[in-house]
């Protein structure tokens, strides 16, 4: 296979990649990464490498959006992103210091997690009684816009949030991944913000975190421009297809096939980690 060949393979592998993490919510990167290890023979660094850069170009798109239709906090987004950059920079040096073996092994943990809060439902948390003082404090507390006109919330247990969000951070620079389903479990169910306003925020959130990430893996010389551009643009054009496909598609079909899928592939990761042939 020449490169012309490889490049173009990725590229429609990394556009069915970007289409099924759109669907679901939770990223490209959780199918990109273990697909270029497991089916390209890539280095599973570069291939978190390469994912980084797809996840700073994906999040860019949407979080503008987001925020000018005011769903997005941009509040709550700048200050748990200490914590998740923290994080990520904690990830990405211990990456470069640990086994592929180690790190698919954990990746295919994650993906296990993923696949099971893929199907989960997620119900609209009820306003508890009292704000959290430091929320207050912040200012953190705000609206979101409804077909009922802007309902206004508050957020709770920030300290909880902060510090799970540390540990977003740390899988996102550990395996290159957005790692959204943390952060909105972050604040979802532990801050108790609306669901729509929790992903979207989480959204506008996964770029800095990948952005302070790839600097780790740009300085030692895990992302290889060659492979990071047919990523990057395979997973952003499949992105935006599964975007306009999702309002149309029966969520709960996908749902189970995005789970069936990166199940194997968690599978496939731990084995090949486990049996030392990453």
């Amino acid at each position: 296979m020449n490169s012309l060949e490889f490049s173009l393979l990725v590229g429609l592998g990394s556009v069915a990649a970007g289409f099924l993490g759109s669907l679901t919510g939770l990223g490209g990167g959780v199918v990109i990464v273990p697909l270029l290890a497991l089916v390209f023979g890539v280095d599973i660094r570069y291939a978190i490498g390469a994912s980084l850069v797809s996840v700073i170009a994906t999040s860019s798109g949407a979080a503008a959006a987001y925020v000018k239709e005011g769903y997005s906090n941009l509040r709550i987004g700048m200050f748990l992103e200490i914590a998740t950059t923290i994080g990520a920079l904690a990830g990405a040096f211990l990456a470069a210091r640990m086994s592929p073996s180690a790190i698919a092994v954990i990746f295919g943990v994650v993906l296990f997690y993923s696949a099971y809060l893929s199907n989960r439902s997620r119900p609209e948390r009820p306003e508890a009684a009292h704000p959290d003082p430091l929320a207050t404090f912040l200012r953190m507390d705000s609206t979101y816009p409804t077909a009922d006109g802007p309902q206004s919330y508050r957020v709770h247990n920030v300290p909880g949030g902060f510090g799970l969000m540390f540990v977003a951070g740390a899988l996102s620079g550990l395996l290159g991944i957005g790692s959204g389903a943390v952060k909105v479990l972050a604040m979802d169910q532990v801050m108790r913000i609306p669901f729509k306003v929790s992903t979207t925020t989480s959204n506008f959130m996964i770029g800095v975190t990948a952005a302070a990430s790839a600097g780790v893996y740009l300085s030692r010389g895990f992302i290889d421009p060659v492979l990071a551009m047919p990523v990057m643009l395979g997973v952003l054009a499949g992105s935006t297809l599964g975007a306009r496909v999702l309002t149309r598609a029966k969520s709960r079909i996908l749902r189970i096939v995005f789970s069936l899928v990166i199940l194997a592939l968690g599978v496939e990761l731990i084995y090949n980690g486990l049996t030392g042939r990453l």
